[in-house]
């Protein structure tokens, strides 16, 4: 009986579809390669300064998006930007949080802008900034005008919101 299994389940192995052995037709690696590679001179244009950061997000439509967990997010944030953690990224709620409009000036901020490397900023390998993906993705979907901060500062030369510390009560001991 277990030869017969065996067999069967070799016959289904090569008799399963080519997704199956590592062609999920849902991720395409080549196309994510191939568009990043395009990309790269765009977003060497679309890199500003800290000075020039702060004068596009004061334009009119501008919105600062801040990609990092909801819990990074709630500890610590550039002042006016919006969260919508990367892994949310869908067409869906993209355009929820960014609007209908695509052409209208996103900006882009991650842990590895700051050099204060703490919570909720540490940094993450280079390579592996959220400002790469965000950039490659946020064009997958059709936004066009993504702008990326290019300098490393310290969280004291941005508007930035920190969550306060909660300061618990103490009790008073009591006597027995």
């Amino acid at each position: 009986m277990r030869l017969h299994h065996l067999i069967l389940l070799g016959s289904a192995c090569l008799s399963a579809p080519a997704f199956a052995q590592g062609q999920n037709p849902q991720i395409d690696y080549s196309a994510f390669t191939e568009l990043a590679s395009q990309l790269g001179e765009t977003r060497e244009q679309h890199l500003l300064t800290l000075p020039e950061f702060v004068l596009k997000a004061s334009q009119d439509q501008a919105i600062i998006l801040d990609t990092r967990s909801a819990e990074a997010f709630r500890l610590g944030h550039i002042a006016g930007a919006i969260n919508l953690p990367f892994s949310d990224f869908t067409d869906a709620k993209l355009a929820k949080v960014l609007g209908e409009d695509r052409t209208r000036p996103i900006l882009i901020y991650c842990n590895n802008n700051f050099s204060d490397n703490r919570r909720p900023i540490a940094l993450k390998r280079a390579p592996l900034a959220l400002n790469i993906p965000t950039f490659i993705n946020l064009h997958g979907y059709g936004y066009t005008n993504v702008w990326e901060l290019a300098d490393v500062v310290s969280t004291a030369d941005v508007d930035w919101v920190e969550e306060p510390l909660i300061q618990l009560p103490i009790k008073a001991a009591t006597s027995q």
